[in-house]
């Protein structure tokens, strides 16, 4: 693993609560696997026998119906775990998964994680809280999600994707507009709604470029809708 990548999985959905040690003892069969976009890490109906921690990049969680229509159920970013429900219960992927840009993942393998559970049961449940907290957060994220404008969402998506504090920033956006409008519970007639509005906030979007004139600016709009929804 790369410096870093392993306090990316102690910070992960399902391992933040578990111990370094037992941690350090559970990655032991773990594998660091690199996939390009547009590939998958594994199609519906295979057999869950590992599960996934992001480590970098960006991957999307799908399944197709009868007619051929993709639906898309959760774009996964970096510390996110994935399929660690069909692993621990052995059974198939109920989705598929692809890489939606260039990423790297932790294989973890079920067998080893289960025989490790099974001898130290403290594991399992650090792992439980570890992913009950992960299901609040994620309620409480809805929520907010929900009480925000389109333009807020979008603001706040844009300023996620890069580390400037204030002045001009240029972030490259992950994937299609499409699954940012997933993401974000928002329609893509909507996002576009959304980022011509911004244009007048010094947002410029360029194809999957997006330049920021003034991050403080669009820190500021945000802050105000929110002040204005309250």
């Amino acid at each position: 693993m790369k410096p870093g990548d392993f306090e990316t999985v102690q910070k992960s959905t399902v391992f933040s609560g578990v111990d370094e040690e037992s941690l350090q003892e559970l990655l032991r069969g773990a594998a660091v696997r690199s996939y390009e976009r547009g590939q998958m890490i594994f199609v519906q109906g295979d057999p869950a026998d590992a599960f996934f921690v992001v480590l970098e990049g960006w991957l999307k969680i799908f399944r197709v119906r009868e007619s051929g229509e993709e639906i898309v159920i959760h774009v996964f970013s970096r510390g996110d775990s994935i399929a660690e429900a069909a692993a621990f219960t052995s059974g198939l992927y109920p989705a598929s998964c692809e890489a939606v840009s260039d990423c790297r993942v932790l294989r973890v393998p079920a067998d080893r994680l289960l025989d490790r559970i099974r001898r130290v049961p403290d594991i399992a449940i650090a792992m439980l809280a570890s992913t009950s907290m992960h299901l609040h957060s994620l309620i409480r994220e809805i929520e907010e999600i929900r009480g925000m404008s389109g333009t807020q969402r979008v603001a706040q998506f844009l300023l996620s994707l890069g580390d400037e504090a204030n002045g001009q920033m240029i972030v490259r956006m992950p994937f299609e507009k499409n699954l940012i409008a997933n993401r974000l519970a928002m329609t893509p007639y909507s996002l576009s709604r959304a980022f011509s509005k911004l244009r007048d906030f010094g947002v410029r979007i360029d194809h999957s470029t997006a330049e920021i004139s003034d991050v403080s600016a669009l820190r500021a709009l945000i802050a105000r809708e929110q002040r204005a929804g309250n």
